[in-house]
Formats: structure tokens, sequence, C-alpha cells
């Protein structure tokens, strides 16, 4: 990149961050390559289309596509600077061993078209020590380069790491105005990142070492994770107390220094639900607080499934012929995003074990996900849930939920882990209204 030339850039990966972040890039004037390996995502976003679901997306990516600022491909091309947004789960052994495979495959294929000048950039959030071991990969296949850390002499690509932090449903504002950490090889490949993102990021841009970059991006999903953890375990000692969650938070955060987060069915997405679990897999031995936090956070979904369960049996038991409406399968409110996703959960084991007397409402799903094949529940819309059933099972808080009245909601059991109807009278008959909280 010399000079304000724009620098051709290509995205490795076009899911929920990979596709918003090749967008502005694009909208920023760069040309922008998105790479994937699924053809139909290809396909799609070359038809100026989207594949999920992002307030304001499709607009900007319909826009850049037509101007030629973007376009996509399954097969990698030369660029100036390369950016790689792929997933990185944990894998399923047990012991939540992060899994960077695709993250590795992804530096093998910008490996093959690196030249001299590139700069590659990990966006996955990864475990400490990833992006030092992306450089040594793409190091030993390309042994005509030099790589930053590797030669003393100026190294001939800059790599970085430089993690986002954006909330669904807001992903485009907050990608442009949100402050970034950009961690570097060396400090020479940070300033080269810190150029680059100058170009479409608004917030500040913070320079400073991978490996503390890498960690930062684990220790702010950590934190969120350890918070969430005290407001879902306060819901289940308030529920064996008999008391509202919802009013003892409500009074205790009326304290200048007290903030609790609010209770839910388990935490979902693939960073807080994911994340801790590279900070416990690195120093196993010394994370008992946030190890503790996603065992509290994985356990509340089944404490939920536990207390569904037996007032859906004494409902059945006064109503032979009661139905269930399951409200939400997303991890949080007003996307598409099921990933890790506790209602998912939650709402697979009911179905799973109520069989056809239960019916899903998600306004942000056409099927339901496989684990509900051969269950016998369906997907039904917010409408025929209220008509048809006799008790709400809130596992999500979609805006459409929020503002059903208590007119349509009257006779019914609920269940609300949500807290969305604070005015949902507490009858105690089942059948007769009886709500449940936390």
């Amino acid at each position: 990149m010399q000079g304000d030339s724009k620098p051709q850039v290509c995205v490795v990966g076009l899911g929920y961050i990979g596709l918003p972040t090749a967008a502005i890039i694009a909208r920023a004037g760069c040309p922008v390559l998105g790479l994937d390996v699924s053809q139909h995502v290809v396909d799609t976003i070359n038809r100026g289309e989207i594949h999920i679901e992002e307030v304001d997306l499709d607009g900007l990516v319909h826009g850049v596509v037509q101007r030629g600022l973007l376009r996509a491909s399954t097969q990698i091309e030369p660029a100036d600077v390369f950016v790689i947004a792929v997933p990185t789960p944990f894998e399923k052994d047990g012991h939540h061993t992060p899994d960077i495979s695709y993250v590795l495959a992804a530096a093998s294929e910008v490996a093959g078209v690196l030249k001299a000048g590139d700069t590659v950039i990990l966006e996955s959030t990864s475990p400490v020590g990833t992006t030092e071991q992306m450089r040594d990969l793409m190091a030993g296949l390309r042994p005509d380069l030099k790589f930053p850390g590797k030669t003393r002499e100026t190294p001939d690509v800059s790599i970085a790491y430089c993690p986002e932090r954006v909330l669904p449903g807001r992903i485009l504002e907050e990608l442009a105005n949100n402050d970034r950490s950009i961690g570097g090889i060396t400090p020479r490949c940070a300033r080269k990142a810190l150029s680059f993102y100058k170009r479409f990021v608004r917030g500040t841009c913070v320079t400073t070492d991978a490996r503390s970059a890498e960690m930062t991006k684990l220790v702010e999903n950590a934190y969120r994770d350890v918070n969430i953890a005290f407001a879902n375990e306060l819901s289940i000692v308030a529920d064996r107390m008999g008391l509202n969650v919802w009013e003892v938070i409500r009074l205790a955060n009326r304290h200048p220094r007290v903030n609790i987060l609010q209770p839910g069915p388990g935490v979902g997405g693939h960073c807080i639900a994911v994340d801790p679990w590279f900070i416990v897999a690195s120093a196993p031995d010394d994370t008992p607080l946030i190890r503790t936090a996603r065992n509290v956070n994985d356990q509340k979904m089944h404490h939920v499934i536990e207390r569904a369960t037996t007032q859906i049996e004494n409902l059945v038991a006064v109503n032979p012929k009661a139905r269930v409406a399951c409200l939400g399968l997303a991890f949080k409110a007003n996307i598409d995003d099921f990933r890790e996703s506790p209602a998912r959960f939650v709402a697979a084991r009911i179905a799973r074990k109520f069989g056809d007397r239960v019916s899903i409402v998600e306004p942000y799903a056409a099927t339901l996900p496989i684990e509900f094949t051969d269950t016998g529940a369906r997907l039904i819309d917010l409408d025929t849930a209220l008509e048809t059933c006799d008790m709400l099972l809130v596992l999500v808080d979609h805006d459409v939920f929020r503002v059903v009245p208590l007119a349509e909601r009257a006779g019914k059991m609920v269940y609300d882990t949500r807290g969305i109807w604070p005015d949902q009278p507490e009858l105690g008959v089942p059948g007769a209204g009886l709500r449940m909280v936390g």
C-alpha cells in the first residue's frame, strides 16, 4: 500500500463477522474479495444478497456489489491485505480444547498467494499464541519470504491480530464505531494494521502486541460470562426461596455501585459461551472462577428444563390435551443466530420429552433445526401459539414477544426465563395463569 491508494483486500470467511467486515471495507472504497468454502454463500453474495440476518446489511451488500467493490469466490487470489474471520470452536472432547484448525487452514490458503509487502490480520477469537502459530505455519510454507519475529532483517510481510467486539443486531454500527485493539507480531506490524483499520474504523484504534490483543478479547467475554453467571445463580437461589428474581435485581440495582445483569436460560452465541474456555485451557489450574462461571451458566439450562418439565407435567395432569409453546430459539433477541443457544437446547429437550404437544415459535427461522426431527414438535407463528397453546415458555426476549398484551396471555401458564412480562399475574394454579420467573 503506497500513499492513499486503496489496497486490494481479501476477507477469508463470510459469516456473521466476515461478511459485514467485508462490506464496510468495500464501503470505504477498497476493492474486496470475499472468500468462503460454500458455493451457496458465494453465489448469494455475488447476486447482491445476504445469507444471514443483520440490520442494514442487505442494503449495504447490495450497494457495494453493484458498484463492483465486493465480490465473492471459493478460490483465493492475491491481495494486499488479508483478513481472516473464520470460526474457532472448541473440541467436543469433554475438555473444551480450542480448535484452531479453521484458522490454520485459512492461513495455508493465504500463504499460497502471499507476496512481499502484504499484511495478514487475524480477527477470529483465538487462544493466546494463535497469531504466532499462524505466522510459523506460513513461514514454513513460504521460505522465500521473511516473516516478523523470524528474521533479523526487515520482514517482507506484516502479521497482526485485531478481534471484533460487536453486538449482533448492531454489527455494522459497532464495526465502524467501536474501539479496536490491534496487536502486531512486532510494533511495525501493528502500525501497518493500524493504517488499514483507520480507513473504515471511526473508533479509537490502540496498538499492542499480538498476545495481549488475543488475551484482551478472551478477557472481555470471560468478564461478561462471570457477571451473567452471578445473575443466573441468583435466579436459581431466588427460585428455591420462592422469590421474584427480577424484583430482587431491580431493587439491588438501586445501590449506586451495584449493576447486576439479567438472568436467562443460559448463555449462548459463539463468543461468551466459548471464549472463556480458551483461557481455562491455557491455565487450567489457575482459573477456578472462570471455569465455575461457565459451569453455572451451562447448568442453568438444565435447571430450566427440570422446572419446565415439572410444570408441564402438572399442567397435563389438569388438562391432558394441554399444549406448550416454546418462544424463541436464537441465542439472543432479534437475530437469527442459533449458535450455542440455550433456548435451542432447552426447547429441543422439551420437544423430545413431550412430543407433538410442543410447538416452537421462532420468527427468525423458516424451519426447525435438525435436533427437532422426529420429535413431533412443529414451527408455528406467535398468533397461532396464543390461540392454541396453554403454556408459554419464554426462552428469548424477541421484541415481537415483548409486546404481547396481558389480555392475550390471560388464562395461560407462563414460564418467563427472560423477565419480559412483569405484568403477568401470579395465581399459583396450574392452567389458570401461573407465572414462573427465573
